[in-house]
C-alpha cells in the first residue's frame, strides 16, 4: 500500500513538471528553446520557475474581469504554504516549491517578485526609485532564482555571478517594456520608464533607454561566459534572441514602437538558434 501511495505522488510530481513545461512552451518560444539547450537535469527546475512567474503575471495582466488583488494574495499565500508543506494541489506551485526547497531559493526573492506583481495592480507612472524597485522584483530576482539552480548550491559561484545575472534579467525586462510599450500604455495604463511622457515618446527618449539596455547586455555577456557549461549554452541562446529583438527595435523610430509590436519571427528564431550554436561550438561568444 505504501509503495502504491508513493507511486501516485510520483505521478503527480510528473504531472506538475509537465504543467510547468507546457506553460513555458505556450507562452514563450524564446525561453522554451533556451531551456531545451540546458543540460537535461536543469530543464525541469527552470520550467518550474518560469511557470510560477507566468502564473502571477497572468493574474495582473489578463484577469481584468476578476478580483486580481484577491487572486494574487491567494497565490502568495498558497505559494508559501506549498513551500512549507512540501506539496500543493496546484501543479505549477507544486513543481515550484520542489525547486525552492531543493535549491534553497531565498524566500525574500519570491517576496520581492510578488511585490512587483502587486505594483502592477495599480495604474501608475514610475519614478526612478519605483522603476528600480519594479525591475529588481519582476526581473532581477527571477535571474537569481535561476542562478541558484545553475550553481547548484555553490554559494561562492552564486555570489560571483550574482550581478551579471541581475543585469541579464534587467536587460530582458527592459526590452520587453520597449516591445510592449504601446500595449502597456494604451491597454493597461502603465508607464514604466521614469521621466518619459509616452504621449510624446521621442527618438531621443528611446535612445536614452537603449543606451542603458546596451550597457546591461554587455555586462551580462561577461557573466554568461563564466557560467557552468551545464547552462551556458541555453542562457546564451536566450541572450541572442533578446539581443536580436533589441537591435530590431533599435532600427525603428519611436513612433513605430508606439504603434506596433516589434517581434522576431519563429523562423528567424530557429536561424538564430543554429547561428548561436555554431558560435558556441567555436567558442566565440
Amino acid at each position: 500500500m505504501l509503495c502504491f501511495i508513493y507511486h501516485m505522488k510520483e505521478r503527480f510530481d510528473i504531472l506538475s513538471a509537465t504543467c510547468s513545461r507546457e506553460t513555458t512552451r505556450l507562452y514563450s518560444t524564446s525561453f522554451s528553446l533556451g531551456i531545451y539547450f540546458l543540460n537535461k537535469e536543469l530543464r525541469a527546475p527552470i520550467y518550474a520557475i518560469y511557470g510560477f512567474v507566468r502564473l502571477a503575471d497572468e493574474i495582473v495582466d489578463s484577469f481584468h474581469d476578476y478580483p486580481k488583488s484577491v487572486m494574487l494574495q491567494e497565490l502568495k499565500n498558497d505559494c508559501f504554504m506549498a513551500i512549507e508543506r512540501g506539496i500543493s494541489i496546484n501543479p505549477v506551485l507544486n513543481s515550484f516549491q520542489q525547486v525552492v526547497n531543493q535549491y534553497h531559493i531565498g524566500h525574500e526573492l519570491i517576496s520581492l517578485f510578488l511585490k512587483s506583481m502587486e505594483m502592477d495592480l495599480e495604474e501608475q507612472s514610475y519614478t526612478p526609485e519605483t522603476y528600480e524597485e519594479y525591475i529588481l522584483g519582476s526581473a532581477q530576482v527571477v535571474g537569481l532564482m535561476c542562478l541558484h539552480v545553475f550553481t547548484n548550491g555553490d554559494a561562492k559561484e552564486f555570489e560571483r555571478l550574482r550581478l551579471p545575472a541581475m543585469k541579464l534579467g534587467s536587460a530582458f525586462q527592459k526590452v520587453n517594456f520597449l516591445r510592449d510599450v504601446n500595449a502597456d500604455y494604451q491597454e493597461l495604463s502603465r508607464t514604466y520608464f521614469p521621466d518619459v511622457n509616452l504621449s510624446s515618446f521621442s527618438d531621443s527618449d528611446k535612445r536614452a533607454i537603449e543606451q542603458e539596455i546596451h550597457q546591461e547586455f554587455t555586462e551580462a555577456l561577461n557573466g554568461i561566459r563564466e557560467l557552468p557549461k551545464s547552462c551556458r549554452k541555453g542562457v546564451y541562446l536566450a541572450y541572442v534572441y533578446y539581443l536580436k529583438l533589441f537591435r530590431k527595435i533599435g532600427k525603428v523610430p519611436a513612433e513605430k514602437v508606439m504603434s506596433e509590436r516589434i517581434r522576431v519571427s519563429n523562423g528567424h528564431k530557429f536561424w538564430l538558434m543554429f547561428d548561436s550554436l555554431v558560435r558556441y561550438k567555436l567558442n566565440v561568444l
